[in-house]
């Protein structure tokens, strides 16, 4: 048995069964590991869920980046800037078992960024925050960490809520508030864009539901921000309404396509997969 914990099988195998967890499709495969590794990505999910909350002091902070730094020289995975040092250009290895020990350095980072507390300090900061940068860091750390594309929509819509509530507290700053929407706005294609591929691909609605309930909240959330009087930009906030309402056609569409049978669309856009009319409603 390969007494490796990170090597390439063990690797492949780990992501194969976070991808099951997180609602990916099936291998039907079995591994002498998958005792172990599942036990670690029950360890993974209960860190998602119940994020500890610990105090970092400054030593500590220095040395988990000196033992970053050091794992990445060592594995291979630097960025190749310059001449000597950690700037030296290091041997080659394959694209695979790079993207393989690169997802495991992202994963030390991103356990020892949640263990520190560094990430739920930066929970609440906001736009112009010292520590906001943190926070978009530890997101896309999240991205790079989830395991299938159903997981990266439904973080993606989880995003979009964030920056709503970054919105609703900049919303006397007109330029500061029109910024955090187009972010949310971003947020929102994405999440859709992922959450609808899966479900026109697999022809199965569940994904849908995640859309569903996250529009619907969103809306209400959205419109809310209508009734304050010192609204930052009206006309703004109303786009922002509008691509959550074509978001929703776009899923109604969808799930009519799907009843009917037919194939998935071959069509798509920034919301993803543009649906054909069933036979009985042209």
């Amino acid at each position: 048995m390969d007494s490796d914990l990170f090597s390439g099988r063990r690797a492949e195998r780990f992501a194969q069964l976070l991808d099951e967890a997180n609602g990916g499709r099936r291998h039907h495969v079995r591994s002498r590991a998958d005792g172990e590794l599942t036990a670690l990505v029950e360890v993974g999910r209960r860190l998602t869920v119940e994020r500890p909350t610990v105090e970092v002091d400054a030593e500590f902070r220095t040395g988990l980046r000196a033992m970053l730094v050091a794992t990445a020289e060592r594995e291979g995975v630097t960025a190749a800037t310059g001449t000597g040092g950690l700037g030296a250009l290091l041997p080659a290895i394959t694209g695979r078992r790079a993207r393989a020990r690169g997802a495991i350095l992202v994963g030390v980072a991103a356990g020892a960024i949640a263990l520190s507390g560094i990430s739920a300090a930066s929970e609440n900061a906001l736009p112009g925050d010292a520590l906001y940068g943190m926070k978009r860091s530890t997101e896309r750390a999240q991205l790079a960490l989830a395991s299938s594309d159903i997981s990266r929509g439904q973080l993606f819509l989880d995003f979009a809520r964030t920056r709503l509530d970054e919105a609703a507290s900049v919303r006397d700053d007109r330029l500061g508030f029109s910024a955090v929407l187009d972010d949310m706005d971003a947020d929102t294609r994405q999440g859709v864009r992922l959450l609808t591929t899966v479900a026109a691909q697999r022809s199965d609605p569940t994904a849908l539901d995640a859309v569903d309930t996250f529009l619907a909240g969103q809306r209400r959330m959205v419109s809310g921000l209508l009734d304050r009087p010192d609204h930052a930009d009206r006309d703004r906030t109303h786009r922002s309404l509008a691509l959550l309402d074509a978001a929703g056609r776009r899923a109604d569409a969808l799930r009519e396509t799907i009843a009917c049978g037919l194939p998935a669309p071959t069509a798509s856009d920034t919301l993803g997969p543009a649906p054909t009319t069933c036979p009985g409603d042209r």
